[in-house]
């Protein structure tokens, strides 16, 4: 693969959120600063960009991979590390240590660090996350989150979430951008199931929106990911594929099995959940993905 014609290393501030401060608009987190690593490819002149977010591991192998894809077609890639600079390794089995939301709010921070860069052209800034950072990739096309957190002038030129929780049903969470979405999710994935996108997306099509669901047949979770394989059972891993939930005013997430305030204690929490590579889901994934990048960037010219 081409290898990225230069690396940066950027630091930058943020703040840590709950998914209540989040969703009633606050602006009163716990500061926290975290860094990012910008694959530049070869050249002078301004590029498009995507930021990549990571899951609950952290950055890995599939991260890595696809900056290096992104590179080949002349696209910069900014891996964004959400955990480190809070001191965080891993939230697959306490998703507690930093809500999804949160992430979200970093997403926007590291669009406006690119936005000013010499070589990052800012009205060509697409976003990709990978479960966890899926969430980000797909909620952050929210017009509500945007108005209250997203830099001033600013959006995101397109919104690619990979196998992305869609289970909580949010307050105008119809009302997205109408910059293109697209979703990709294997059928198999226990982790993170598929059908309340399945629903979501079907929403916002009828809403009038520009987004697509990609299915693998087959495919588990993260199966753009090369290290597992052979597949991989973490029994520690929290899932909440089978919750239902809403956000009702006051920023309140409701459990609607119970009419509660959703809790990581919730019986509908499960334990366990399959990770596994499918060479052939990514390689088309990989295909689509850079003839989506280079329709939406109009890299032909």
């Amino acid at each position: 693969m081409t290898p990225s014609a230069r690396i940066e290393i950027h630091s930058f501030k943020t703040m840590t959120l709950s998914d209540k401060q989040f969703l009633k608009g606050s602006t009163d987190g716990i500061p926290a600063r975290i860094s990012a690593e910008l694959r530049l490819p070869r050249g002078t002149t301004k590029v498009a960009a995507v930021i990549l977010v990571h899951g609950s591991d952290g950055i890995g192998a599939n991260v890595d991979s696809w900056a290096r894809e992104l590179n080949r077609i002349g696209v910069a890639a900014l891996l964004l590390d959400s955990f480190t600079g809070r001191g965080i390794t891993q939230t697959v089995t306490d998703q507690s240590q930093l809500g999804h939301l949160a992430m979200i709010f970093d997403a926007y921070r590291a669009l406006d660090l690119l936005s000013g860069h010499a070589r990052i052209d800012p009205s060509r800034i697409a976003v990709m996350g990978f479960s966890k950072g899926g969430f980000v990739a797909l909620y952050a096309s929210l017009k509500r989150f945007q108005r209250i957190y997203a830099p001033n002038g600013l959006e995101f030129a397109a919104y690619i979430p990979f196998y992305a929780p869609c289970n909580t049903v949010y307050i105008d969470d119809e009302e997205v951008s109408d910059r293109p979405i697209r979703l990709f999710h294997g059928t198999a994935d226990d982790y993170v199931s598929i059908e309340p996108c399945r629903k979501y997306v079907e929403r916002l099509r009828r809403a009038g929106k520009n987004i697509q669901l990609t299915e693998f047949a087959g495919a588990h979770h993260a199966f753009d990911n090369p290290v597992y394989s052979p597949a991989c059972f973490r029994p520690d891993a929290a899932t909440t594929s089978q919750c239902s939930r809403e956000e009702r005013p006051a920023g309140e997430i409701v459990n609607l099995d119970t009419g509660q305030t959703f809790r990581w204690s919730d019986a509908c929490v499960k334990r366990g959940a399959t990770l596994a590579y499918d060479p052939v889901a990514t390689t088309e994934a990989i295909r689509a993905v850079k003839a989506f990048v280079t329709a939406t960037f109009n890299l032909w010219n």
